[in-house]
């Protein structure tokens, strides 16, 4: 059976995006189709959308489609799939996120528990849109999910604007914080207060953190990291000293520093700065930078004399996006989460949706179907 369906064809950046018409021909056994019902406008779509991230260097290729924090609905299953990851049953019509990521199960990463970084790992926005499958990236009316990928049903009670933003903003910042092992009673300062910044604010107080410390310089961020946890907040656009700063974190954390800072601002001068707020056995948690090429000087006797470590974070393991579900559905009451995603556009305006999205005005764009 073949599917017809939109994709906003993404061909250079500087160019406007394209909607085209398309067929994908045929399910093959494993795969699963996805009828999209929302797809974020993510950061790092803006970086490639800038051409700042260059999707070829991952061994993607264009003209492609962006896109990859998404939800959908089961379209089409193809031979086989019948459960999601926790084996519940799917159909035609169940609401479901999965990791943009996919994984082969069997090299020696994913063996040892490290499904992300899977020697022979594919994801979305790196697939051609000029030729079958064409449905590689979240904007598009169908997204095209390959054999062997996990995916997760969405609790009734989640709607889907909660639900898009699982895949990568918040799973990303939980795995991070499990990775350094975030206990109660810690300290956590934040760099950023964008989408990642918010569930980073979020998740730290759910496991407990002490305090948590949010810095950007956008007041509107800042009011609702408050909002999402924070107990304090440092606006960089009143407080433009660095060394000032890092003095505002050694006061509120009782003069020993953080326990762990989160970046994801994505500019690598942050970085020196959220190391020097670390305290002794500081954990330092880089998710944000993602642009090659970009580096920063720091002095590693730092590291040395205060036994501080850095982890950088890519992806997370696939089941880490089932905890994701299982946060939304018990904070969903507590927390603002249809704040995150307040401005939505339909596909057709989706030049219009990631000018504003650009333009810093929201914390996330969303397109809708």
């Amino acid at each position: 059976m073949a599917f017809t369906g939109r994709i906003a064809r993404f061909d250079a950046p500087g160019k406007p995006f394209e909607i085209d018409t398309v067929t994908l021909p045929e399910l093959g056994r494993g795969e699963t189709l996805i009828k999209v019902s929302r797809t974020n406008i993510c950061g790092s779509d803006l970086h490639a959308w800038h051409g700042s991230f260059a999707t070829r260097g991952l061994g993607g290729q264009l003209p492609t489609v962006l896109g990859h924090e998404m939800v959908g609905t089961v379209e089409a299953l193809g031979e086989g799939i019948r459960t999601d990851a926790d084996d519940a049953p799917l159909q035609q019509g169940t609401r479901v996120v999965f990791p943009y990521f996919f994984c082969c199960h069997r090299c020696r990463n994913c063996l040892a528990g490290r499904r992300n970084a899977c020697l022979k790992l594919s994801m979305a926005m790196l697939g051609r849109a000029d030729q079958p499958p064409y449905f590689v990236g979240g904007y598009g009316d169908y997204f095209l999910l390959p054999a062997g990928a996990v995916l997760y049903t969405v609790p009734d009670s989640v709607p889907d604007s909660i639900a898009a933003g699982a895949n990568c903003a918040l799973s990303q910042v939980m795995y991070g914080l499990e990775r350094v092992d975030l206990q109660g009673g810690e300290h956590v300062v934040v760099q950023g207060a964008g989408a990642l910044g918010l569930y980073a604010v979020a998740v730290a107080k759910s496991r407990g953190a002490a305090k948590v410390i949010a810095i950007d310089g956008v007041a509107e961020r800042l009011a609702l990291a408050t909002e999402f946890g924070a107990d304090e907040t440092i606006d960089i656009s009143h407080v433009d000293s660095d060394r000032e700063r890092i003095k505002m974190v050694r006061s509120l954390t009782g003069g020993h520093g953080a326990d762990v800072v989160v970046e994801v601002v994505g500019s690598p001068a942050a970085i020196d700065e959220g190391l020097k707020m670390l305290g002794q056995f500081g954990r330092y948690v880089e998710i944000g930078n993602i642009n090659i090429g970009q580096t920063f000087e720091f002095d590693p006797s730092r590291f040395v004399f205060g036994n501080k470590t850095m982890f950088g974070v890519s992806l997370y393991d696939p089941a880490v996006l089932g905890r994701a579900m299982t946060f939304l559905a018990s904070h969903q009451a507590t927390l603002p989460l249809e704040r995150l995603t307040a401005e939505c556009y339909p596909l057709d305006e989706i030049n219009e949706a990631f000018a504003a999205a650009d333009s810093r005005n929201s914390v996330r764009a969303g397109i809708v179907f």
